[in-house]
């Protein structure tokens, strides 16, 4: 008798557990979908800028100097610049032509040497693939630039004019002997009218002795 009811205990007590368990395992559970998190949208991947190349004067004259800028190339990189020369078929703006001795006008033709190989230097870009240069051109004509980077391979180009200096035309002997020929017939016409002068106050002294 006393061990029926301690069985009888232990399956009462076994029930009492059991009864919160399947309780929560009745529950519905929550669905992965329902509790993930979205990632945010990514950026989209950074685009550098295009190469460019330029001088900071369209036009200059022989002897004075520019400055060449680069930018969207390589950070840290070498960058090769050659240099194109083509010379002017016809005077540039503001170059006086040639004159002749008949007065005609000529166009100035480019020497020989200016026709050279293009030329070579090299930059060096900073951090964000920039670069200043000066430059000195020794030629005239139409100057064409490209940059391209040793590592990266970017490359752009720009243009310059170089013109010659302006100078005073030259006197030539047709010029000159205009203006002699003038102070000569000046010259000539003053002793004639000297002569005359003369004459005529050697005229009013004889004349005045007569009387």
């Amino acid at each position: 008798m006393r061990l029926s009811r301690i069985i009888m205990a232990l399956t009462v007590g076994l029930a009492v557990v059991a009864v919160p368990t399947a309780a929560g395992a009745a529950q519905p559970q929550p669905t992965p979908s329902a509790t993930a998190t979205t990632d945010p949208p990514q950026p989209p991947p950074y685009a550098p800028q295009p190469p460019a190349l330029t001088v900071n004067r369209p036009t200059i004259y022989l002897g004075e100097t520019v400055i060449l800028t680069g930018t969207g190339f390589g950070p840290n990189e070498t960058v090769d610049i050659v240099v194109t020369v083509t010379p002017f078929a016809a005077p540039a703006d503001g170059q006086a032509p040639a004159r002749r001795s008949d007065g005609s006008t000529v166009a100035m033709a480019p020497v020989a040497h200016q026709a050279s190989a293009p030329l070579t230097f090299t930059a060096r870009t900073d951090a964000q693939g920039r670069f200043t240069k000066s430059y000195k051109p020794s030629v005239t004509g139409l100057l064409t630039f490209t940059a391209t980077g040793r590592e990266s391979g970017r490359t752009a180009s720009t243009q310059l004019r170089v013109l010659h200096k302006k100078q005073p035309l030259p006197v030539t002997g047709d010029s000159m002997g205009t203006p002699m020929k003038l102070g000569g017939g000046l010259v000539g016409a003053g002793a004639v009218m000297l002569l005359l002068t003369l004459a005529w106050r050697r005229r009013q002294r004889l004349g005045g002795a007569a009387h």
